[in-house]
């Protein structure tokens, strides 16, 4: 559905209207992991990951662990470990067909990010599986990264949104999970057994 607006169509616009980078942000990629970046990745407990299959249609996924949950395996190679979840895999199937990725790496309270781009594939039985283990569980399935592209990221967009700013939080500003999973997943189930099911148990529950 067209709701108006003008399309811009080619880079040349594109830049007219945004500009193009200063040399410093031209210049910040690299293609092998700085030490400055293994200290970070050992910092963060949270990343996204963007996937496209082969037509293209694409999905964003967040993984979460105890920091420094992406292992750094050499200075172009680090792995994420698949942890149980709803099974959905988008992300791997996607990856099956389509092995670029995009990584988004976050510490709280900061708001510079790291950005690592590159190849991925979907393995199991690493050697090195047991190095990701968190509460005895040693994760079946790895997601393993090369680097082609990694550089950090200003912190604007989380000055803008006041992400860690406590002040700003709404978290109640819109409906509760077991609402939204009552309305939209599982509307065979009460609101009142879905609030208990992602009460204070489910952080138990997830290895």
């Amino acid at each position: 559905m067209d709701h108006g607006g003008t399309p811009v169509t080619d880079r040349a616009e594109l830049e007219a209207l945004i500009g193009t980078p200063l040399p410093a942000a031209k210049a910040k990629e690299r293609t092998r992991l700085h030490e400055l970046d293994r200290a970070f990745l050992a910092a963060s407990p949270l990343c996204f990951i963007a996937t496209a299959d082969a037509s293209g249609a694409a999905d964003v996924s967040p993984k979460g662990d105890p920091a420094g949950f992406a292992l750094v395996l050499d200075d172009t190679t680090i792995a994420i470990p698949e942890r149980p979840g709803n099974r959905r895999a988008d992300g791997f199937h996607n990856v099956l067909e389509n092995p670029n990725v995009g990584l988004v790496f976050v510490i709280p309270g900061r708001g510079d990010t790291l950005r690592v781009n590159g190849r991925a594939r979907v393995l199991r039985d690493v050697p090195y599986a047991e190095r990701m283990a968190v509460r005895g569980h040693v994760p079946q399935l790895v997601l393993e990264v090369a680097v082609e592209q990694v550089f950090f990221h200003c912190s604007k967009a989380f000055l803008r949104s006041k992400t860690w700013d406590a002040a700003s939080w709404t978290p109640d500003a819109a409906p509760r999970r077991a609402v939204i999973a009552q309305a939209l997943e599982r509307p065979g189930e009460s609101v009142a057994a879905l609030e208990e099911y992602y009460g204070p148990s489910y952080a138990e529950r997830m290895y």
